[in-house]
C-alpha cells in the first residue's frame, strides 16, 4: 500500500517506518484466509486427480458392459499377403482362399500429336466421349481451341470422368493416356471419340484412341467355390470377412493360397478385463495418494479422513464384493480377481484367459447380465449405475467439489472485505500520523518563538 513519503518532516519522527510496520500486521489478519483459500483448492485439485481416474475406470467398466464384446471375432491368415478383417456377422471356421488373378485398371493410350502445348484442330467438337466395357459413357467439355494438355486438364477437372489422364512422350511425339479410377472389368476404359454439339462423332478428330489393356477383376476360389470381384478388396465372399488383395503381387499363371480362419477375439476379452483390473487400481492409488498421512513426518494429505472418499471407496468396495445372482459365474474370484489387503485387485491371466477362450457366454452374463432374464443385473453395469451416481454434479463428488468451489467464493469476499477494513485502518492511521505531524511542528515552531523572545528579554535585562 502507498504512503506519503513526506509524512514526518515536521515532526522529525520515523512515521513512515511506523505506519509500513502497522500496515504489515493489519495484513497479518489476512493469512489465515489465505491459508484455508489454499487447503480448498488443494481439495478441489485432489478431487479432480481421483475423478480423472474414475473416468478411466468407467470406460473400462463400459467396455466390458458391451454384449458384442464377448462375441467379437477375428481372422488370422496362414499364407501368402492377403489380410482379412471381420464384422460382427462373420461366424467361426476355417477357409482355404485361392487367388489366380488381381483386380487391375483398364489403360487407353491415345494417337501421337507433334506437340502438347499447341491447340489442336477439334474439327468442330465441343465434347470428348470416353467409353466403358460396361459402364454408361462420360463426356467431357472440351474447348474448340484445345491443345493436348488442355484436354488432359478437363479430363481431370470432371470427379465423374471414370480415369485420370495424363501427357506422355514416347520418345517421337506426345500421346494422351487414361487410367480408369477403378478396376475391375466394366470400369474399364474401352475407347475414346470427339463429338459435336448435336452429339454425333466429328470427322476430323484431333487424334484418335491407339493402344488399350482391358483391366480384368479378381478371380479366386474359397473352399473350392469360384468367385469373381471387381475390387481388390473382396467383401462377403466369407460370411462378415472382407478379403483384402492389395498387397499380393501374382506373375503370370501364378496361384496365392492361404488359409483363413475365423475365431473368437479372446484377445480383446482378456485385455478389456485387464484393463478393468488396472483402472479400477489407478483409482485406488490415485485416493491413497490423496488421503496419505506420513507419521514420521506428520505430514497429511489434502483429503485424509475425508469422508467422501470414504463415500467412494465403501460404495466401490460393496458392488465388487456383491457378486451376481443368476449365472455360471457369481463372484469375482471365480474369474480369478481376488480383492488383495491393501484394496487392490489381482487378477490371474491364466484363469481369465481359460474363460475367454471355453466360457465367453458366461463372462458376458457376468458382466452384462443375463438377455432373457430383467432382473439379472451385471457386475460391470451395477458399477456403471453406481460411478455415475457417485460423478453426477448432484453425486457425492460432484458436491464435494461444489462444496469446495464454494468454499473459495466465499473466501474470497472474506478476503474482500477483510483487505478493505484494512485499507480504512490504515487510512484512518494515516490522517492521525498526519494531525500528530502538524501538531508537533506547530509546538516545535511556538517552541522556539518563546526561546527567542526569551532570549532578547535576557538582552533587555542584561542578564547576557
Amino acid at each position: 500500500m502507498a504512503t506519503i513519503t513526506s509524512l514526518g518532516i515536521g515532526s522529525g519522527l520515523d512515521l513512515n517506518s511506523l505506519l509500513d510496520q502497522l500496515n504489515d500486521a493489519e495484513r497479518g489478519k489476512l493469512a489465515p484466509i489465505t491459508r484455508q483459500q489454499e487447503q480448498q483448492e488443494a481439495k478441489i485439485s485432489a478431487y479432480g486427480k481421483i475423478q480423472s481416474s474414475m473416468d478411466k475406470f468407467q470406460d473400462a467398466v463400459d467396455a466390458l458392459n458391451d454384449p458384442k464384446l464377448y462375441q467379437s471375432l477375428s481372422a488370422n491368415v496362414r499364407g501368402d499377403e492377403i489380410s482379412a478383417t471381420t464384422s460382427a456377422d462373420a461366424l467361426p471356421g476355417s477357409y482355404r482362399v485361392e487367388v489366380t488373378a488381381l483386380a487391375t485398371s483398364g489403360t487407353l493410350a491415345s494417337q501421337r500429336v507433334t506437340d502438347s502445348d499447341t491447340p489442336l484442330d477439334m474439327g468442330g467438337a465441343t465434347q470428348l466421349r470416353l467409353d466403358f466395357a460396361g459402364q454408361d459413357s462420360v463426356n467431357i467439355d472440351v474447348a474448340a481451341d484445345s491443345s493436348l494438355e488442355d484436354i488432359r486438364d478437363a479430363i481431370n477437372a470432371s470427379k465423374d470422368s471414370g480415369v485420370s489422364a495424363s501427357v506422355i512422350f514416347d520418345g517421337e511425339g506426345y500421346r494422351l493416356a487414361l487410367s480408369s479410377s477403378e478396376t475391375g472389368l466394366d470400369a474399364s476404359v474401352s475407347g475414346f471419340s470427339f463429338v459435336n454439339a448435336d452429339g454425333t462423332d466429328v470427322t476430323t478428330p484431333p487424334f484418335a484412341s491407339d493402344t488399350a489393356q482391358s483391366g480384368q477383376d479378381v478371380a479366386l476360389t474359397v473352399n473350392g467355390i469360384a468367385i469373381t470381384s471387381a475390387s481388390n478388396s473382396i467383401e462377403d465372399a466369407i460370411q462378415g470377412v472382407t478379403l483384402n488383395l492389395g498387397e499380393l503381387s501374382l506373375g503370370d499363371g501364378e496361384t496365392a493360397s492361404s488359409t483363413v480362419t475365423v475365431e473368437r477375439n479372446t484377445l480383446k476379452v482378456r485385455e478389456a478385463i485387464g484393463d478393468f483390473v488396472e483402472a479400477f487400481n489407478d483409482v485406488k492409488s490415485t485416493i491413497g495418494t490423496a488421503t496419505n498421512f506420513d507419521s514420521e513426518s506428520g505430514e497429511a494429505a489434502e483429503l485424509v479422513g475425508d469422508s467422501t472418499v470414504r463415500t467412494i471407496e465403501n460404495r466401490l468396495r460393496s458392488v465388487l464384493t456383491s457378486g451376481v445372482a443368476g449365472g455360471e459365474l457369481a463372484t469375482l474370484s471365480q474369474l480369478g480377481i481376488t480383492l488383495q489387503r491393501d484394496g487392490t485387485l489381482e487378477m490371474d491371466d491364466d484363469v481369465v484367459s481359460e474363460l475367454s477362450k471355453n466360457s465367453p457366454d458366461a463372462l458376458s452374463d457376468f458382466f452384462t447380465g443375463i438377455e432373457d432374464n430383467e432382473s439379472s443385473v451385471g457386475l460391470a453395469s451395477s458399477l456403471s449405475t453406481t460411478l455415475e451416481q457417485l460423478m453426477s454434479k448432484t453425486g457425492t463428488l460432484g458436491n464435494a467439489i461444489s462444496g469446495a468451489e464454494n468454499r473459495i467464493d466465499s473466501l474470497n469476499d472474506r478476503y474482500e472485505r477483510m483487505e478493505s477494513t484494512i485499507e480504512r485502518t490504515i487510512s484512518r492511521y494515516r490522517a492521525q500520523f498526519g494531525q500528530l505531524d502538524a501538531m508537533i511542528a506547530q509546538m516545535n515552531s511556538t517552541s522556539e518563538y518563546l526561546t527567542q523572545q526569551f532570549d532578547a528579554l535576557d538582552y533587555q535585562l542584561g542578564r547576557k
